[in-house]
């Protein structure tokens, strides 16, 4: 059984195609979210060894998604992902506690690497 895994990202696009990274090197994605509201309750519900959060969300962005999971469990590994690489934000998301960050268009190689190394 692979590490179980849930996604999180307003584009059902993007979320395809992390998943399909994932599936096809043996990570189970466990639940999807489309914004970090759901993200919460999903983490909450699913229990998941890490989560790829998008930053930029409608309801709750990503960030705060991040710290409210990371109040839910300090253990909790959480990667960023965002289409713009802005520095700023990049080091905020790092400050709330998430383990790395990966820039969209994703690249397979680039995603397995960020979980492999914060699932170590």
């Amino acid at each position: 059984m692979g590490k179980k895994i849930l996604i999180v990202d307003d584009a059902a696009f993007m979320r395809m195609m992390i998943k399909d990274i994932l599936s096809k090197n043996g990570f189970e994605v466990v639940g999807e979210a489309e914004n970090g509201a759901q993200a919460v309750e999903k983490f909450k519900e699913l229990s998941p060894d890490l989560v790829t959060m998008d930053i930029t969300m409608p309801e709750m962005d990503g960030i705060t998604a991040l710290k409210e999971i990371k109040q839910l469990s300090g253990e909790a590994k959480v990667i960023m992902c965002s289409a713009m690489g802005q520095q700023a934000m990049v080091i905020d998301a790092i400050q709330a506690g998430a383990k790395d960050f990966i820039v969209k268009p994703f690249q397979a190689d680039r995603v397995l690497e960020a979980i492999s190394k914060a699932l170590d």
